[in-house]
């Protein structure tokens, strides 16, 4: 294998809406984290309402990788995203720790054993929050009125606007269909978090946890960070 960036880096992931990205920032303020985010449709500049994108001033309190990456005409991938977290790994000064975040168990998969390694048995071992189905549900609908509150009618025309046609990729991302109402979004974004559910108990080993800072940290401090290795972007 050619020369890898190699880092240590505490990982959290769960389903959308399951709080994650908020416990990943409190432990950043208390560590002095940077945080690389492991969400397939954060990558996309301009897709910041309907994402649920942290906003400007966090992102760059935690120098945030893995964000605005390419536009909503181009196409993504994980080996894409790789490359990326490469390349923003090798810039963390040694002293910073690293936090993973996100919902996009491929992500997850390829950072802690590339894009080409067979299935190891068991599958890669990391924290996702558990959280009750109903939750979930509640805490979508409460997100997505918030959302629409915040201009997401808005945010999709203008995007399409400036970019009539629409990568594979980026097409997949809820809210930003044209036609779509707030109940097929809630519906859909749903859908997702199953999804993402699903994947996790399925294609990883999860070390299930409470969705709290609490719980988070605990975890991390009986585990410890993971080691990551990643390919030299080239």
């Amino acid at each position: 294998m050619g020369r890898c960036v190699e880092r240590d880096a505490y990982l959290l992931a769960g389903p959308t809406a399951s709080g994650k990205s908020a416990i990943a920032a409190e432990l950043a303020r208390e560590t002095g984290a940077w945080i690389l985010s492991a969400d397939s449709m954060l990558v996309y500049r301009g897709m910041d309402i309907g994402t649920a994108k942290p906003p400007r001033d966090e992102r760059e309190e935690f120098h945030m990788g893995g964000v605005d990456l390419v536009t909503p005409a181009d196409e993504f991938s994980s080996g894409a995203w790789l490359r990326s977290a490469a390349e923003w790994l090798s810039n963390v000064p040694p002293e910073r720790p690293v936090i993973v975040v996100g919902g996009t168990g491929l992500y997850f998969s390829a950072l802690l054993r590339g894009l080409d390694r067979k299935w190891t048995s068991p599958a890669p071992e990391y924290p996702v929050i558990k959280i009750d189905r109903g939750v979930v549900r509640e805490r979508i609908a409460r997100r997505l009125d918030a959302m629409f509150m915040e201009g997401l009618e808005d945010e999709k025309r203008r995007l399409h606007e400036l970019y009539p046609v629409w990568s594979r990729t980026a097409a997949l991302a809820i809210g930003y269909r044209e036609g779509d109402d707030r109940e097929a979004i809630l519906v859909r974004t749903c859908q997702l978090a199953k999804r993402q559910d699903t994947w996790f108990r399925h294609q990883a080993t999860p070390i299930y946890v409470e969705p709290t800072v609490e719980a988070v940290r605990e975890c991390w401090r009986i585990r410890g960070p993971w080691r990551v290795r990643v390919p030299w972007p080239h």
